[in-house]
């Protein structure tokens, strides 16, 4: 995979801490942007295609059985025992 380097302007204590977090999961600053990177383009990209799955699946709708027949009316769904 070919590769660019980039360049990031962040704040002193950004960048510490992110060092910091780095070190203690025993990767480079690089690899700790670039998961994180990946991650939120992962879970971007999955929200985006699950959303439209299920629109689709709102669009084509349920069969409840009913046949486009509702044998109730609403007061008598709500009335009270």
């Amino acid at each position: 995979m070919e590769r660019q380097n980039v360049t990031l302007s962040l704040s002193k204590s950004l960048l510490k801490r992110a060092k910091e977090l780095a070190a203690r999961e025993d990767k480079s600053l690089s690899a700790l942007l670039k998961e994180s990177l990946e991650e939120k383009i992962r879970s971007s990209t999955g929200y985006k295609e699950a959303m439209e799955r299920h629109l689709k699946i709102l669009e084509k709708g349920f069969n409840l059985g009913t046949k486009g027949h509702i044998s109730v009316t609403r007061e008598e769904l709500h009335e009270r025992r």
